[in-house]
């Protein structure tokens, strides 16, 4: 409650907000590279086990960030009305709402390894290293789904630096224990994939023990008493109407690349392996974007609560000009740079090549896809979960996954490329527009009705 977002210079606040997150993406994204250089220097089969994994592990961790989104909402907003019960009630029932969608989760997909990337196009060749990687992975997935439910509770108060140094921490645990548990250093067992997602797993519950902690005792977010069925089911549905359909926007996209990893498989296991490692290299490349549209929560969510349209408006405005700005650094950087990057990871050739045409042609529409993500972000953090899922499901279902799959059949995996890039630069303008008319009519509709807001 003490981080109030309400008043103050807009610009200087967003700075505030994004920078301590730049860092814990940052370093969440280092967490990921180090585990693909690391699983690269064993062999391009182990690498391409890992792309395959990606799509999943990733729809996971989208449904966790959509619970954490529906969170977050609800929790700055509530802050914005100055209800700290609610605030508290609303935090603790996201963490008991996290803990029964693990338990779901867990139980299908430790059922489903072998269909379901069979199903993605994975062969016998990397099938094994796919099921000695995910084992363990689904028996830690508590650890990563209920840090990121907890980290987004804390974010909607305003504090966006303390979740970014656990995600620091947990990034330094995970990149301290793979060379270790993969390679085999300093005497440990070499366990190669599986020692990749046991680091994985024990970096996440370093991180799932300090947000509760700091959920607790620093922020005091969690409620002292031990809410009643109904109360907890009143909460749920609350978080649910923006985290449903968030989570759904969330998992659109990893559900998708899903598809289009099933499009590459076509063209052999090289194509996957470098789809994989130019993705992980892209998410470095957005990491300022990624961070602004993350910030966007709190800040809209507490200032739409509070009826301050105005500062919303000139936020998102402030947002577009910075997203389209680093797009058109990051589209020049990484076309200069694209193979001496790619090289870092993995020695073959044909990987290289491959994940390089990816850096020249998709990252000419990052700008675009920056306004995408902003927008996003700031249509949930309003309480308006459909304008995102439209936005996600027409950018993914509508263009990317037909126009990957004519890519596919016209020009291999630089037809796939290409398809990415027609997608965003789509789909991210329509997405500005849209944003920018929703709070116009909202402007309009407070000025004819002062103290009465539209829903």
């Amino acid at each position: 409650m003490k981080r109030n977002l309400t008043a103050g210079p807009v610009g200087p606040q967003l700075i505030k907000l994004t920078l301590p997150m730049v860092w814990g993406l940052f370093a969440l994204i280092a967490f990921n590279l180090v585990d693909t250089y690391f699983v690269g220097q064993l062999g391009t089969a182990q690498l391409a086990a890992m792309s395959f994994t990606f799509p999943v592990v990733m729809t996971l961790g989208n449904l966790s960030l959509g619970l954490g989104i529906g969170a977050t909402s609800v929790i700055a907003r509530a802050i914005g009305e100055g209800d700290m019960q609610r605030v508290q009630r609303f935090t603790t029932n996201s963490l008991t709402l996290a803990l029964t969608v693990v338990f779901l989760f867990a139980s299908v997909g430790l059922l489903t390894i072998d269909p379901l990337f069979k199903a993605l196009g994975a062969g016998s060749d990397v099938l094994p290293f796919i099921r000695e990687y995910m084992q363990i992975w689904y028996f830690g997935i508590v650890f990563l789904v209920v840090p990121i439910v907890g980290n987004s509770a804390i974010r909607a108060a305003g504090n966006t630096l303390t979740p970014s140094i656990i995600m620091t921490v947990a990034a330094g645990t995970n990149i301290v224990l793979d060379p270790l548990l993969i390679n085999g250093a300093l005497g440990f067992p070499r366990l190669e994939l599986q020692g990749a997602a046991l680091a994985t797993v024990i970096a996440r519950a370093v991180s799932l023990v300090a947000a509760l902690l700091v959920l607790r005792f620093k922020e005091k977010l969690l409620s002292n008493q031990m809410p009643d069925l109904q109360e907890t089911l009143w909460c749920w549905k609350d978080i649910l109407v923006v985290g449903l359909p968030a989570a759904a926007a969330s998992m659109i996209t990893p559900i998708s690349i899903g598809v289009v990893t099933r499009f590459l498989a076509l063209h052999g296991a090289v194509a996957v392996a470098a789809f994989g490692l130019a993705s992980r290299v892209e998410a470095l490349a957005l990491i300022a974007v990624l961070a602004l549209a993350a910030s966007m929560g709190p800040f809209v969510g507490q200032n739409w609560g509070a009826h301050q349209i105005d500062r919303v408006r000139l936020a998102l405005t402030q947002s577009y000009r910075f997203c389209l700005g680093w797009g058109v650094l990051m589209a020049i950087a990484l076309g200069l740079g694209a193979r001496s990057l790619t090289a870092m990871f993995n020695p073959d050739p044909d990987v290289i090549a491959i994940a390089s045409q990816y850096l020249w042609l998709v990252p000419i529409s990052y700008g675009t896809l920056g306004l995408m993500q902003v927008t996003n972000s700031a249509f949930n953090a309003m309480g308006k979960p459909m304008p995102s899922i439209t936005i996600t499901a027409t950018h993914m279902i509508g263009c990317y996954i037909p126009f990957a799959y004519l890519g596919s059949r016209i020009g291999g995996p630089t037809g796939v490329f290409v398809a990415a890039a027609i997608a965003n630069l789509l789909v991210g303008s329509g997405a500005y527009f849209w944003n920018r008319r929703t709070c116009l009519k909202q402007m309009q509709m407070k000025s004819a009705n002062p103290g009465v807001m539209g829903s």
